[in-house]
């Protein structure tokens, strides 16, 4: 995120962005180049990632607390991976099968 922000809110070139994820990371010099292209090309495609990985990280927890000793990270994941659309539709799916008390059999 922090390169994604640098190349289109400060200005950073490809090289700074390079510099900084060498400094950063211990992937390739390849693999970030891969990665550097990407950012240029699809702007807040990793601020994106990132909400993702917020919600689903959110909704795992709500799960937990709700279900307590019920909860089953692979019916969640179940749940989860069968659920099709943006994260707003997954979430209905999820806050359906806690209300179903973590049962797979909806």
């Amino acid at each position: 995120m922090v390169v994604d922000t640098g190349l289109h809110a400060f200005g950073w070139g490809r090289q700074e962005a390079l510099d900084y994820m060498i400094q950063h990371t211990a992937e390739s010099k390849a693999d970030l180049e891969n990665e550097i292209d990407r950012y240029i090309t699809w702007p807040g495609q990793a601020v994106a990632y990132k909400v993702g990985q917020l919600k689903i990280m959110e909704l795992r927890k709500r799960a937990e607390k709700a279900l307590g000793d019920k909860f089953d990270i692979r019916h969640f994941h179940d749940i989860f991976l069968q659920s099709v659309g943006p994260l707003d539709l997954v979430e209905e799916e999820i806050n359906k099968w806690i209300e179903n008390d973590g049962r797979r059999d909806m």
